[in-house]
């Protein structure tokens, strides 16, 4: 049964916070998932959350703090002692804890590194913290089992013990020989099933996918998915063992990646929440809202240059808005099929086939949309040159649409520009003012005015 967040629980905890029931609170708690906790923890005001971390040990607590919403935790870690911050830090995995200390100013991450008992996770939290963000080296975890190819089965057993107690889970064990090049990797089957006295080199997989450390982390996630891996080994130019990345950092990368591209979508400039200051929400939507306003101007100069076709057909003032949102929701369609098969990697073969494709797909839907159209128009007006001129339009006005909403991210993406750009206000813009020109000089060609 999933853990609520119910109304009743949350005044239950107050009372005991306002009681300093410590008791009352470690059983309220006790068989609760610290990712229940952390939810629990951004429903309370800030002073209960300091009090429930403080309470709580920091092999719990170490947990939450990976889970909470970044606002919060960096309001909780701006009023933890650089001690307690690093009394936390200790218990985390190794990218974890840089992801944490991370967030932190340049002053206050030199202090908790100090701060830390054990030596060996600060230097693997200061490598991490060297290599460029959205990378495997940014990405990875220290923590790994690996053996050298010379040792026996039976060594090895004795070996990994020591070394699996800082592993969460082990996926694969990784094969390295003298100077740690990774060379092979082994199972735990593999191992069981092996004799004592045989080498790991007679029966380690010399076969290893892994990726390099300044490798994009959206291409390993696309490596990661396409191979159905759990972890990923990450090794350097020398193909030196450098450490592993792992299918829930990789969920991370890919809820990022969507986030990011949905704002895109919207029209959204930079990383936002709903929580944001009203400033930076502004700054994040105004320029694309700029975008439309200039699209709705151009629009205006555009309709103000055909008054002499509205004099003699006003009909044609009236379908100006269908007109529009038809490009739009085109353009956009278009646009997002394209995107997602590029952010799955399944967008192949050259630009022209797929445009060739797009204008056959536009010139059937804008043929069949049309046809319904010229029996409205006709019927409703009774003009049938108004009705073929309005139709006719339509067809082509679709076809440009989606020709821009494939060719547009094509383009982006060649340029290395995020394609998602395409699906927003950027395509709607482009192809209403399009749309409507082609529009009116379509109309005015056929009604031969």
């Amino acid at each position: 049964m999933s853990f609520e967040i119910t109304s009743e629980f949350l005044e239950k905890l107050t009372e005991l916070i306002a009681d300093n029931n410590e008791k009352e609170i470690f059983s309220l708690f006790k068989d609760v998932h610290y990712a229940d906790i952390a939810e629990v923890l951004d429903e309370v005001n800030f002073d209960e959350a300091i009090y429930i971390i403080k309470l709580l040990e920091s092999e719990k607590t170490s947990e939450i703090l990976t889970e909470l919403d970044e606002d919060t935790r960096e309001k909780i870690l701006d009023n933890l002692s650089a001690k307690e911050i690093a009394d936390e830090i200790g218990e985390m995995d190794s990218d974890d804890a840089a992801d944490i200390i991370g967030e932190l100013s340049d002053e206050r991450q030199a202090t908790v590194i100090k701060a830390l008992e054990d030596d060996e996770l600060a230097a693997d939290i200061k490598e991490l913290l060297s290599y460029e963000d959205n990378t495997a080296g940014a990405l990875m975890a220290k923590e790994l089992v690996k053996v050298y190819e010379t040792w026996t089965v039976a060594g090895c057993m004795r070996r990994i013990r020591g070394q699996a107690k800082d592993v969460t889970r082990v996926h694969s064990i990784y094969v390295v020989d003298k100077e740690d090049r990774l060379v092979g990797r082994l199972s735990l089957k593999d191992l069981i099933i092996a004799k004592s006295d045989q080498k790991i080199a007679d029966i380690a997989k010399p076969k290893v996918d892994f990726v390099y450390v300044d490798e994009d982390d959206e291409e390993v996630a696309k490596i990661m998915a396409k191979y159905d891996l759990e972890a990923i080994p990450v090794v350097d130019n020398n193909n030196v063992l450098l450490g592993r990345i792992t299918i829930d950092d990789i969920v991370d990368v890919l809820k990022e990646e969507a986030d990011r591209d949905y704002q895109l979508a919207a029209g959204l400039t930079e990383d936002v929440d709903s929580d944001d200051s009203i400033l930076h929400l502004t700054r994040a939507r105004l320029p694309w809202l700029f975008l439309g306003l200039i699209g709705g101007v151009g629009a205006f100069i555009i309709m103000e240059g055909f008054q002499d076709v509205f004099s003699k057909y006003a009909a044609l003032f009236f379908f100006t808005p269908l007109i529009a949102a038809m490009a739009g929701n085109v353009g956009v369609q278009s646009s997002a099929i394209i995107v997602q098969g590029l952010a799955n990697d399944d967008v192949k073969g050259s630009i022209n086939s797929r445009l060739l494709k797009e204008m056959l797909l536009a010139a059937l839907n804008g043929l069949i949309l049309a046809i319904f159209l010229f029996g409205f128009v006709w019927i409703y007006e009774g003009k049938m040159n108004t009705a073929l001129a309005i139709s006719v339009s339509l067809i082509v006005v679709i076809i440009v649409a989606g020709l821009i909403g494939t060719f547009v991210p094509l383009f982006l993406n060649k340029r290395g520009i995020d394609p998602a750009i395409a699906t927003g206000p950027f395509i709607t813009t482009s192809n209403d003012i399009f749309g409507i020109l082609i529009y009116f000089l379509i109309a005015k060609l056929i009604l031969g005015i």
